[in-house]
């Protein structure tokens, strides 16, 4: 499913215009990234979590010389799901 997928089905389900789910869904996914900006994590209960989570420096190779590269520590999203989503993949 992609993104106007998304939007379609949205606003089918809640009774809404395709150009009301979009500005949702948008609001939505602008509110996790700035939380996740900000260091902070968006729990949505039954679904899960969006965190942010901390790499360390460490060194890599590449593949095409097979040189060691030194890859930067960094910050990266991540998705732990809840619950409520795993019985329903199961």
């Amino acid at each position: 499913m992609n993104k106007s997928e998304l939007v379609a089905a949205i606003a089918s389900d809640a009774n809404l215009s395709k150009k009301s789910a979009e500005e949702a869904l948008n609001s939505f996914m602008g509110n996790v990234k700035t939380s996740l900006k900000k260091g902070d994590s968006v729990v949505l209960t039954g679904f899960g979590t969006f965190s942010v989570s901390k790499r360390a420096a460490r060194n890599g190779r590449n593949p095409q010389t097979g040189a060691t590269i030194k890859i930067p520590a960094c910050k990266v999203p991540k998705f732990k799901a809840g619950k409520g989503l795993k019985e329903v993949v199961r």
